[in-house]
C-alpha cells in the first residue's frame, strides 16, 4: 500500500470526523440559526422544483442502501446471495444514482444561470454541488464497472468503515480495488470534512419540533393581513393537532395490533393451523438432516477413495468449466485445455474465499464476483492490482479409460504424464485423485 492510499484511506477519514464532531458541534452550540439550507424558493421554484425533487428522492434511497450494509452487513450479505433480491437492489440503486445525477445537474445550472439565485450563492455553495455531482457520478461508475456492489461490498467496503470506527484501521481491504473505487471513498470523506462549514449542515437540523411547538403570533399592520394571518394560524394549528392525533391514534392502533393478533391469528388458524404448522417445521428440519447426510456422505467418500469422477472427458469444454467437490470439500473447476488436456483448478478465490465463474472471458480469465479478481485458468494467476494475490491452485487428475487404465495423469503442479492422443483420451473419464499427504 502507498504513502498516497494511506492518506487518502486512513489519514483523510480521520481528519474529516474530527473536523466534523468538533466544528460541528461548536457550530451547532454557537451558531444554531445559521443551520439552515437558505432556501432560494422565493426567488424561483420551477428549476427548483425539477431539481430539487429528484435529487432529494434519489440520494434518499441511495443513502438507505448504503447505510443498511453499514449498519447491519450480515442480514444485508445473506439476503445479497439470492440473485433476484442482488438484481433488484443494484437496478433501484442505479436508476435512484440517476436520478439524483439529473436533479444535482438542474440544480447546479440553476445556480450558475439564474441571476437572482446567483446573487445570494457562494462559492462555498459550488463547490459543494460539484463535490456532490463527482461523488454521484462515481458512484455510478463503480456500479457499472464493478457489478453487484451490494454483495461484494460487504467483504470491502464495510469492514473497511468499521475498522476506522473502531480505531483500527484496515486500508488493505480497499487499498487493491480499482481507482474509481477509492475515488468514490475518497469523495464521501472530503464531503464529511465539508459538513460543519456549508450548507449541508442543515441535514443535522432536522426541525421536528415543529410537531409540538406552540403556533407562533404574527401581527400584521394592516387589516386584510391581520384577517388572513388569523385564518393561517387557525390552519396551522388545525394541521398540527391533526397531526398529533394520526399519530396518536397510529400508536395506539399499533399497540393494540401486537396485544391482540397472537390471540386472533391462533382463533383463525383453529386447531388445525398448529399441526400443520407443526409438520412443515419437521420438513424443515429433515430437509437439513438430508443435506447434512449429503454432505457427510460426500466428506466420506472423499476420505475414503483414492479417485473422483469429475465427468466424461466429452462433457469437457474449452469456455465453460465444470463445478465439482474436491478432497478439501471446496469447489473446483474443470475445463479442456487447447492442448485437449484437462486443466483442473480449485474454484475458491484464494482473498476471501468466494467460488470464482465457471465461464471464460476473451483472455482465458474465470472472475471472482466478491471482490473482482480475475484468475488466468492456464497458470492460475490473479490480474494485476486484484485483491487476490495468490494463484488458484492446481489440482492432480486422472484420465481412465473403460478398462480401469490411467491413459495420462498429471500431479497439482500440472506435469503430465502419459498419452496425449487424442483418440485415446476420447474414451476416458476425468477424475481427481487424492493428494499427497491427505487424510
Amino acid at each position: 500500500m502507498t504513502l498516497f492510499d494511506s492518506f487518502l484511506l486512513v489519514g483523510l477519514p480521520y481528519v474529516a470526523i474530527v473536523t466534523a464532531v468538533v466544528v460541528g458541534a461548536w457550530r451547532w452550540r454557537r451558531r444554531r440559526f445559521e443551520l439552515t439550507a437558505r432556501s432560494s424558493q422565493f426567488l424561483e421554484d420551477r428549476q427548483l422544483l425539477w431539481g430539487s425533487g429528484p435529487w432529494h428522492m434519489g440520494i434518499s434511497v441511495v443513502l438507505l442502501g448504503h447505510l443498511a450494509a453499514l449498519l447491519f452487513p450480515a442480514p444485508w450479505a445473506a439476503a445479497m446471495t439470492s440473485r433476484t433480491a442482488l438484481l433488484a437492489v443494484s437496478v433501484i440503486g442505479q436508476a435512484a444514482g440517476w436520478l439524483a445525477l439529473v436533479g444535482l445537474a438542474v440544480l447546479l445550472a440553476r445556480r450558475l444561470t439564474n441571476a437572482r439565485v446567483q446573487a445570494v450563492t457562494l462559492t462555498a455553495d459550488i463547490v459543494v454541488v460539484i463535490v456532490l455531482l463527482a461523488q454521484v457520478a462515481f458512484g455510478l461508475a463503480v456500479a457499472y464497472q464493478l457489478r453487484h456492489g451490494a454483495a461484494w461490498a460487504t467483504g470491502t467496503a464495510v469492514p473497511y468503515v468499521w475498522s476506522l470506527l473502531r480505531l483500527q484501521p484496515d486500508a488493505a481491504l480497499v487499498a487493491e480495488m480499482p481507482a474509481i473505487l477509492k475515488l468514490h471513498i475518497a469523495g464521501g470523506w472530503l464531503l464529511v470534512l465539508a459538513l460543519p462549514f456549508t450548507r449541508l449542515m442543515h441535514l443535522l437540523a432536522l426541525p421536528v419540533g415543529y410537531l409540538w411547538r406552540a403556533p407562533q403570533r404574527v401581527v400584521w399592520s394592516t387589516t386584510q393581513r391581520r384577517t388572513h394571518a388569523v385564518a393561517a394560524r387557525v390552519r396551522d394549528e388545525s394541521r398540527r393537532e391533526f397531526v398529533k392525533g394520526a399519530l396518536g391514534l397510529t400508536g395506539a392502533a399499533g399497540l393494540l395490533a401486537v396485544g391482540v393478533s397472537e390471540k386472533v391469528f391462533g382463533y383463525l388458524r383453529g386447531p388445525g393451523e398448529d399441526e400443520e404448522a407443526r409438520s412443515h417445521l419437521l420438513e424443515k428440519k429433515l430437509l437439513r438432516l438430508r443435506q447434512t447426510a449429503e454432505e457427510r456422505e460426500l466428506e466420506l467418500e472423499r476420505r475414503t477413495s483414492r479417485a473422483i469422477l469429475v465427468a466424461s472427458y466429452a462433457e469437457l469444454s474449452e469456455a465453460k468449466g465444470r463445478y465439482f467437490i474436491a478432497y478439501d470439500m471446496a469447489p473446483g473447476l474443470a475445463f479442456r485445455g487447447a492442448d485437449g488436456l484437462p486443466i483442473v483448478r480449485s474454484a475458491k478465490c484464494t482473498h476471501l474465499g468466494c467460488t470464482v465463474s465457471s465461464e471464460l472471458d476473451g483472455q482465458g480469465r474465470v472472475l471472482c464476483p466478491c471482490h473482482v479478481s480475475y484468475f488466468d485458468i492456464v497458470s492460475g494467476r490473479p490480474n494485476e492490482g486484484a485483491p487476490a494475490k495468490a494463484p488458484l491452485p492446481g489440482l492432480a487428475w486422472a484420465l481412465i479409460d473403460a478398462a480401469g487404465a490411467v491413459v495420462a495423469s498429471a500431479a497439482a503442479d500440472g506435469v503430465v504424464q502419459g498419452s496425449r492422443e487424442a483418440a485415446r483420451l476420447a474414451g476416458c473419464n476425468l477424475y481427481i485423485t487424492k493428494p499427497e499427504g491427505w487424510s
